[in-house]
């Protein structure tokens, strides 16, 4: 079963920062970036960029090298990020709002880091590396009165515009690369898929090392809007909806559990900022419907809302649905769409070969937007990176490690994760399944599903539920959940907690759930 996206023609160099340059030719006096009170037109962005571009080059890092950015969200990292791709190199993100020993993991992972650029604040965070670590302001510029013009540096689509970790669940982060041609692509095809141009602004809120966070930081320096950024580390909600009323903001991008906060908070301040954007861009985990639609559906809201689905190994975006098209309740997940320009969807076997139209299958990703592979890896997630014949012509493809069906409509549907189920009582199970069940129940909120070890030692479901309202009976949760689901599924355990913790990401952060639990659920009282 293949789904095949739209094809597209792309400039000659695919190269994501000449579009930002065209735009500082073409409107120098607009405005780029908004952060803390400070504004910075296209013009002043591009030449700080290039000043930027020149130092690094001046130390020899340029075409290929990797550079790492340990920034807070600020106008700051968009020079690195601009500058580094100017000089032809990649950047790598290294999130500030990580634990000191995970960025000491990550720097671990990274082959031939050139240099890192941090602040006087992020730069004992990653003191650990071997690499350079300078302040972007400390670098040598350009003369005053010299124009601070571009470097002539020859970047073409199949250079690695950056690099970002995978979360490292199952094992050792992966450092996957992205090529220019495929984040030029992505770009590409949201302004034109969406008509995004000078006046779609958009806000960041989600953390710099997430995948989903590097093409929100360049769509709208890449139609021409002004980039709005967060003076905050974390994921912060309440800043964000401030934001959100403040400023003509049209464009979110964010994680399908960050959206339920944003909503959660619109619908509890009786406000409209959220409801009146032009477009939220959603997706990375699976989606509880319920969870919003009681205010999607509401009057006043014409946002549209874009389900989507992608990987870090492929540009973050392959397919994309309007949810307006999604009737909550049914008991089936929410569809993810179709493909993007110039991708396909592939659904295959275990053998790698096609399934039928309606079964279900790995879901495979082909087309411009894969990425070239982990940096460092050469073990067996690496053999996700493969070649299948198509119509007798070989394709380089992705395996996702996700199993899904396509609708008869032509929808993809995301089911979870093949490596995500798990032996209860003999019984494979996938706890986004269960999952569903819960948030369908009139009461519940939200919830999460962790499989933790029962005093036996045996592998047992524990759900963590967020109450809409008062406590729920676990005996009533239980007898509802035994009408739609087999006995095997009910989870052993309901624990009540105030609400869902999120990792930086912004996803649901189940390690967390896990300590939790493991240190007993003093303090949060059970659900059910």
């Amino acid at each position: 079963m293949i789904l095949q996206g739209k094809r597209v023609d792309l400039p000659p160099e695919p190269v994501v920062h000449r579009r930002f340059e065209a735009h500082a030719e073409a409107t120098p006096d607009a405005v780029a970036v908004f952060c803390a009170g400070h504004r910075m037109t296209y013009a002043e962005l591009n030449a700080e960029a290039n000043g930027f571009a020149h130092a690094l080059l001046a130390r020899g890092h340029g075409r290929g090298a990797k550079v790492g950015i340990c920034l807070d969200y600020s106008i700051d990292m968009l020079v690195a990020v601009l500058g580094t791709l100017k000089a032809g190199a990649a950047y790598v993100p290294l999130d500030p709002a990580y634990p000191a020993a995970r960025l000491r993991l990550l720097l671990g992972q990274i082959p031939d880091l050139a240099l890192i650029v941090a602040s006087p604040a992020t730069a004992p965070l990653v003191a650990s590396s071997s690499a350079e670590v300078v302040g972007l302001r400390r670098l040598p510029r350009p003369p005053a009165g010299h124009p601070a013009t571009g470097p002539d540096v020859r970047v073409t689509g199949d250079d690695i515009c950056y690099a970002v970790f995978t979360s490292g669940s199952t094992g050792t982060p992966k450092l996957t690369a992205i090529r220019h041609e495929g984040w030029f692509n992505l770009l590409n095809w949201l302004t034109d898929e969406y008509g995004l141009h000078r006046g779609s602004h958009h806000l960041v809120v989600s953390a710099f090392g997430f995948d989903l966070s590097q093409r929100s930081l360049m769509a709208p320096l890449f139609c021409g809007a002004t980039q709005h950024l967060m003076a905050s580390r974390n994921v912060d909600v309440m800043m964000a909806y401030r934001m959100l009323t403040e400023h003509d903001i049209r464009v979110v991008h964010c994680a399908s559990s960050t959206l339920y906060l944003l909503v959660d908070r619109e619908t509890a301040r009786g406000g409209d900022a959220l409801a009146r954007l032009d477009y939220l861009l959603f997706g990375g985990e699976p989606l509880k419907s319920e969870r919003i639609a009681d205010w999607a559906a509401r009057e006043g809201t014409t946002c549209t809302l874009l389900h989507q689905y992608g990987v870090a190994e492929c540009t973050d975006v392959a397919t994309s649905y309007d949810l307006a098209g999604h009737r909550p309740g049914d008991g089936q997940a929410a569809p993810v769409g179709r493909p993007a320009h110039n991708t396909d969807i592939l659904l295959l076997d275990e053998q790698l070969r096609g399934v039928a139209p309606g079964e279900r299958g790995e879901i495979c990703i082909a087309g411009t937007g894969v990425g070239t592979g982990y940096l460092n890896g050469s073990g067996p997630e690496s053999e996700r990176f493969t070649s299948v014949e198509v119509d007798g012509v070989p394709r380089r493809l992705y395996r996702t490690g996700d199993r899904g069906y396509v609708t008869e409509a032509g929808d993809l549907v995301v089911l979870g994760r093949i490596d995500a189920q798990v032996k209860v009582r003999g019984m494979r199970i996938d706890p986004a399944d269960v999952e569903r069940a819960l948030g369908r129940l009139d009461g519940v909120r939200e919830a999460a599903v962790v499989v933790a070890p029962a005093e036996s030692g045996e592998a047992e479901l524990t759900a963590f539920v967020v109450p809409d309202g008062d406590v729920l009976a676990e005996d009533e949760v239980r007898e509802h959940l035994l009408r739609s689901l087999p006995r095997n599924m009910v989870p052993a355990r309901f624990i009540g907690i105030p609400h869902i913790p999120l990792s930086p990401h912004g996803k649901v952060d189940r390690a967390a759930l896990l300590d939790a639990y493991r240190n007993g659920p003093a303090g949060t009282g059970t659900a059910a």
